[in-house]
């Protein structure tokens, strides 16, 4: 089984892919994971490595390239990162968005990286803007076109547990259902 887990900074996709990969005993594969690991070895911030990605399309087309293969090649995994439905494409069993209105995303980033919430706020949003114009570019993706996605959640009304909740039930749901309501997307783009 393969799911995946998309949506902006902050929304709730490391704990919540984790929590779902626990869940169904799935590995679990974060793009974000690989993007700080890769800008750490390189020396910069993640904040710095994504603009230095503005400047040098490799860098995304690396990781792209990398988890896009890990889609279509593994089993029984969760794969987390903001394209990982695209990536996925129909090889997904069931795609996940989550959400949140930018002032919680911030205040979480603010926590998680122990910064000022105003200041993860602002680098959250240029961050998201910044990655909405690379996706257009290299691969026509709108990532705020959500109609690839099975269920989308504002995780800013759900504790964690409950997020999970939702997803083992429509996951189980699925199930139970057959194929016949698979998700579909036609990729047209390299990676």
């Amino acid at each position: 089984m393969l799911l995946t887990v998309s949506g902006p900074p902050g929304s709730g996709k490391s704990t919540t892919a984790a929590l779902l990969a626990d869940a169904f005993d799935l590995e679990h594969i974060s793009g974000g994971d690989i993007f700080r690991e890769v800008a750490d070895e390189r020396g910069y911030t993640p904040l710095e490595f994504n603009k230095l990605a503005e400047e040098n399309d490799e860098i995304d087309h690396d990781l792209d390239r990398r988890l896009r293969e890990i889609a279509l090649e593994e089993d029984d995994l969760v794969l987390e990162s903001r394209l990982a439905g695209w990536l996925a494409g129909a090889e997904a069993d069931f795609r996940f968005w989550l959400d949140a209105p930018v002032g919680v995303r911030g205040g979480r980033i603010a926590d998680r990286e122990d910064k000022d919430p105003k200041r993860a706020t602002e680098e959250t949003q240029a961050r998201e803007a910044s990655e909405a114009l690379r996706y257009e570019e290299y691969y026509g993706i709108d990532i705020r076109d959500l109609t690839i996605y099975d269920l989308s959640v504002n995780t800013a009304r759900w504790e964690p547990d409950a997020v999970l909740d939702m997803l083992v039930t429509a996951v189980n749901e699925y199930n139970g259902s057959g194929d016949e309501g698979k998700a579909t997307v036609d990729i047209e783009y390299e990676f």
